[in-house]
């Protein structure tokens, strides 16, 4: 019976058994695990994305790999034991980072492939995972508050991504970026930020915000939901250079685990920004 199962079938329900394992080891660490024992789940989670950032920068050696493994877990590290007063500046530099790629990327009309080792995407792979470490521990501290804002902004990407998914397969004709990413569409990514609207609505009624908080929470979920698409797009143009189907084979079904935070990279800084300056 098995053998009768169209590809398109199997990689759903292997795409589905990853689900069931992966979304409640994520959600029991954000919302059970304290922010130190969180910090190093989510340091090993950077780690496995930098082996992965690794093979999009064209560096296949092992020592080189480890090396800057080695590099990136001193940094996360560093941070850690820093004044958290440091923490601001460098999602402040990822959000212009990203802001930057917002700008450049929907313009690409070609794309060329690169073969080579690119050590320059290493520094951006650094500010990346780095400001994506520091953004969501800085909002899992805050107290009672912490857990439950890093999962509404999991939830946020979850909703946007799905929204655009099905909004751009019903109405979805003029492309988003065609050279990037062809299935992107114009109203999927308007589907992702109607998305986050209504989830921005719910977080402000979380949070038992007055009319102005809830107005600035919409519209701080609706700029996020727009970062996760270049998120998105930009891991798929570093894939493209180095003609790439996924980061790895890590997850079956999805792909490498940049595959799966792509969005939140590039979503998490404004978030964390965005929700401490709204709460403090």
């Amino acid at each position: 019976m098995s053998d009768n199962i169209s590809p398109a079938a199997n990689n759903l329900r292997r795409r589905a058994q990853t689900v069931l394992w992966l979304a409640p080891l994520v959600v029991g660490a954000v919302l059970l695990l304290p922010t130190w024992a969180f910090a190093v789940f989510l340091g090993a989670a950077m780690l496995i994305a930098a082996w992965e950032w690794c093979g999009l920068a064209g560096i296949d050696g092992q020592a080189a790999r480890r090396f800057y493994l080695a590099f990136i877990a001193a940094t996360l590290a560093a941070l850690w034991h820093w004044s958290e007063s440091s923490w601001p500046p460098l999602l402040l530099a990822s959000l212009i980072w990203w802001i930057g790629q917002s700008l450049t990327i929907p313009r690409i009309q070609r794309i060329e492939p690169v073969e080579g080792p690119r050590p320059l995407l290493l520094i951006s792979g650094l500010l990346i995972l780095a400001s994506t470490w520091v953004a969501l521990l800085s909002l899992h501290r805050i107290a009672e508050l912490g857990p439950g804002l890093v999962f509404s902004l999991l939830i946020l990407m979850a909703t946007a991504d799905s929204t655009a998914y099905f909004v751009g397969r019903r109405w979805g004709r003029t492309k988003l970026a065609p050279a990037v990413s062809p299935g992107k569409t114009r109203a999927g990514a308007y589907g992702a930020l109607a998305g986050a609207a209504l989830v921005g609505l719910f977080v402000a009624g979380w949070l038992g915000l007055a009319p102005l908080g809830v107005l600035f929470v919409v519209i701080l979920c609706i700029l996020v939901a727009m970062l996760s698409i270049i998120g998105d797009l930009y891991e798929s143009l570093l894939k493209r250079r180095r003609q790439l189907k996924d980061s790895s084979r890590l997850l079956p079904g999805h792909g490498g685990l940049l595959d799966r935070i792509d969005s939140l990279t590039a979503a998490a800084p404004l978030y964390a920004l965005g929700m401490t300056w709204a709460l403090t």
